[in-house]
C-alpha cells in the first residue's frame, strides 16, 4: 500500500507529471500512455481534463468524461498519482463529487490529487456550448467562485466527519450530509484548486494543498503568485505551505524549448511541473518525455 498521509509533492523538489487531454483520442490510446507513463519513475503523477464537448478540432469528435475516465485509468496503473485537472464545479455538484472522487481514491489505493476550479468560462467559445448542450446553468463568475468555496468546504467535511450533518450555505444545501465510505488517505486526498484570478487565488490560501495555472505568460504567472501570497498573508497561513503547479505543454518536435520553459518554471518556484502530451499521442511518448525533458531538467 503507499504511504497515504504524505502530500503528493515535497517543498524544494521538483515532481514531474503528465496530462493527457481525452478529446480526440481513443480510449485505447489513453491507456496505452497511462501504462507506459506508470512504468517510468520520471514520472510521479497522471492528468486528464474536465471538459464534456471538444474544445479544439473536431467539434464533433469524442471527448470522454473525466472522472468516469480517472478511475478506468486508476485500475490499469500502480503507482502514479492521478487527478483531473481541473474539475468543474460548475458540472457535479459537491457532495456528489466527493462520492466520485472518494470512490477513486479507493480504486487507485490512496493515489487521487483531487483537482478542482471553477469551471469553463466561455473563452474561447467552445468550452461554453458544454454549459447548455448538457442542460448546465452558466453563472457568472462572483457566484461560481463562491460556489466553488462552498465546495471545498463541503468535500472536506464529507471526506472527514464522521457523523451526519446540515449544510445551509449560500450556494449549496445539504440534509443529512454522511460520506461512507472515507477516502484512503488521511485526512483526506490533497486538494489542488486552478485558477489565476484574484478571487479564485483567494479560494486557494483559505483551501488548497496546491495551486494550479497553466503556463505561458511567466510574468503574470509569477505576478498571480506573490497575489497569493498576500493572500496566505492576510488569513495567517504559510504561503510556503501551497505546492505550486504549472501546466507546460509539449511539442516534441522543440525539446530545447520544453526544457527551456520547464527551467524558467523551476526557477519561478512552480516545483510542480504537468507536461501536457500532444495528441494524438505518439508512440513512446512517455519515454521520450522522460529522458528529453524530465532527466535534463531535473539533473
Amino acid at each position: 500500500m503507499p504511504d497515504t498521509t504524505h502530500p503528493p509533492a515535497r517543498p524544494g523538489r521538483p515532481s514531474f507529471g503528465v496530462m493527457t487531454a481525452p478529446s480526440q483520442v481513443g480510449y485505447d490510446d489513453l491507456v496505452r500512455v497511462w501504462r507506459e507513463a506508470d512504468e517510468v519513475p520520471e514520472i510521479e503523477h497522471a492528468w486528464l481534463f474536465d471538459h464534456l464537448m471538444p474544445i479544439w478540432g473536431d467539434p464533433d469528435g469524442p471527448t470522454f468524461e473525466g472522472w468516469t475516465l480517472l478511475s478506468a485509468l486508476a485500475a490499469q496503473t500502480r503507482r502514479m498519482r492521478l487527478g483531473v485537472m481541473v474539475t468543474s464545479n460548475r458540472f457535479r455538484p459537491p457532495a456528489l463529487l466527493a462520492k466520485i472522487a472518494t470512490t477513486v481514491d479507493v480504486v487507485s489505493g490512496g493515489r487521487l490529487d483531487f483537482g478542482i476550479g471553477v469551471g469553463s468560462r466561455p473563452h474561447p467559445p467552445e468550452a461554453w456550448r458544454e454549459y447548455p448542450a448538457h442542460g448546465l446553468p452558466f453563472h457568472e463568475p462572483a457566484r461560481a467562485v463562491a460556489s466553488l468555496a462552498e465546495a471545498c468546504v463541503l468535500v472536506k467535511r464529507l471526506w472527514t466527519e464522521e457523523k451526519p450533518f446540515d449544510f445551509h450555505g449560500e450556494h449549496h444545501r445539504l440534509t443529512g450530509a454522511f460520506g461512507s465510505p472515507k477516502p484512503v488517505q488521511r485526512p483526506h486526498p490533497p486538494i489542488l484548486v486552478g485558477g489565476r484570478s484574484s478571487a479564485t487565488l483567494r479560494v486557494v490560501a483559505e483551501h488548497a494543498d496546491l495551486w494550479n495555472v497553466p503556463g505561458g505568460d511567466l510574468d503574470d504567472v509569477l505576478r498571480r503568485s506573490a497575489l497569493l501570497d498576500r493572500y496566505c498573508a492576510d488569513i495567517g497561513r504559510d504561503p510556503a505551505s501551497i505546492v505550486r503547479s504549472i501546466h507546460l505543454p509539449v511539442d516534441t518536435d522543440r525539446p530545447d524549448a520544453v526544457r527551456d520553459a520547464v527551467g524558467e518554471a523551476l526557477d519561478a518556484g512552480f516545483a510542480h511541473i504537468v507536461l501536457g502530451l500532444p495528441a494524438p499521442f505518439p508512440e513512446g511518448v512517455a519515454r521520450w518525455v522522460a529522458e528529453e525533458v524530465i532527466r535534463p531538467s531535473a539533473g
